[in-house]
């Protein structure tokens, strides 16, 4: 199947090259019962992490920059993104996720897509 995203200008260009990023990375990451997917959303005050289990259609953790704990910690996006991995990896092992396959959601694997997922290894999730 051909996805098209169409050619714009400015920051609407920007949302198109990451639509076409999670396009492609969509097309061959796909979240199991054995190794559910890490969801990474970002924006531009705040960053989401979730583990999904695709075949079944459940959310089995997540975190937020939203949550209570990170919400009052200080420090700067990157750092909070690093308490979200670590959280995220935390909730997730509780819930008996050892390994899962990441989603950058399109985003490019740097900064603070990065630092969360340095951060879930550090925590002891595998992908």
């Amino acid at each position: 199947m051909a996805y098209g995203v169409k050619i714009a200008k400015g920051d609407a260009r920007k949302a198109a090259a990451v639509k076409r990023r999670h396009i492609r990375v969509r097309k061959r990451v796909s979240g199991t019962p054995a190794r559910p997917r890490l969801v990474v959303t970002r924006s531009n005050r705040h960053m989401v992490a979730q583990v999904i289990d695709d075949i079944a259609g459940h959310t089995l953790a997540s975190a937020s920059t939203l949550d209570s704990s990170i919400r009052a910690a200080e420090g700067d996006k990157s750092a909070q993104a690093q308490q979200v991995g670590a959280l995220v990896a935390e909730r997730a092992k509780a819930a008996g996720v050892e390994a899962v396959v990441f989603d950058r959601g399109g985003n490019r694997y740097a900064g603070r897509i990065a630092a969360l997922a340095d951060a879930a290894r550090e925590a002891g999730l595998k992908f």
